[in-house]
């Protein structure tokens, strides 16, 4: 009887960890230039990935992806990617606040089966912005939400600023969609790179959980910690 390890045996597939996805839409906008913005950014999402580079998981593969919106418009910047073979280049800030057409591109990259399998677990998407968008959003709020994988992921959102009750932070708690989950405010910049810290944990718990599906490990009380 042949096994696999002989000569002319059939080749056995290796099994490979489902891919976790991490996705960021990140806001580029002009107003990201102020106040070494967009160089705090840069620094927690290339942090974030660093951590998740040096994850040895066997459940969930953390691939990222990162999305700009800002300059002439939004484009996905990092492709899903494994954290390991991802080679960051810093982003740059500039123009105006197209978060619709982010929210499109978000959804197509989602729902790209060669990117995010079917057999996948529920991808976390990470909103970063500091101002109001000026672009048609709604419309693409309500498409995003109703994929599936918008619909299933889970949403994280972090204010650069705008203060809680405002236009800016009801669009971001719009997206969030979940009561139980808080939008971040972050007033002063550095805490942007603690919001990140938080969700590097949070998802690294998943990807070594035997369930990462099991969303648990956020912890809705420590993001309340955060906006204090």
């Amino acid at each position: 009887m042949m096994d696999g390890n002989q000569p002319g045996a059939p080749m056995v597939e290796a099994q490979h960890a489902r891919p976790l996805p991490v996705l960021v839409l990140a806001d580029v906008s002009g107003s990201m230039e102020q106040d070494k913005k967009i160089e705090t950014l840069n620094n927690a999402v290339a942090g974030m990935i660093r951590a998740f580079a040096a994850e040895d998981t066997l459940y969930g593969e953390i691939t990222v992806g990162v999305i700009t919106f800002g300059g002439t418009g939004a484009r996905l910047h990092q492709p899903f990617t494994p954290a390991p073979q991802v080679r960051w280049t810093p982003m740059s800030a500039g123009g105006r606040t197209p978060l619709g057409e982010a929210l499109d591109i978000a959804r197509d990259a989602l729902e790209d089966e060669k990117a995010v399998p079917k057999r996948a677990f529920s991808p976390t998407v990470v909103l970063v912005s500091d101002g109001i968008p000026n672009d048609d959003w709604e419309p693409a709020l309500e498409r995003f939400l109703a994929s599936r994988r918008g619909a299933g992921a889970v949403r994280l959102a972090v204010a650069v600023g705008p203060e809680a009750g405002g236009p800016a932070y009801q669009v971001l708690e719009r997206f969030v969609a979940n009561p139980a989950i808080p939008v971040v405010r972050t007033d002063e910049i550095d805490r942007v790179k603690d919001f990140f810290q938080w969700v590097t944990v949070s998802v690294s718990t998943r990807a070594h959980s035997g369930n990462p599906d099991d969303l648990s490990a956020f912890d809705s009380d420590e993001l309340h910690d955060l906006t204090d």
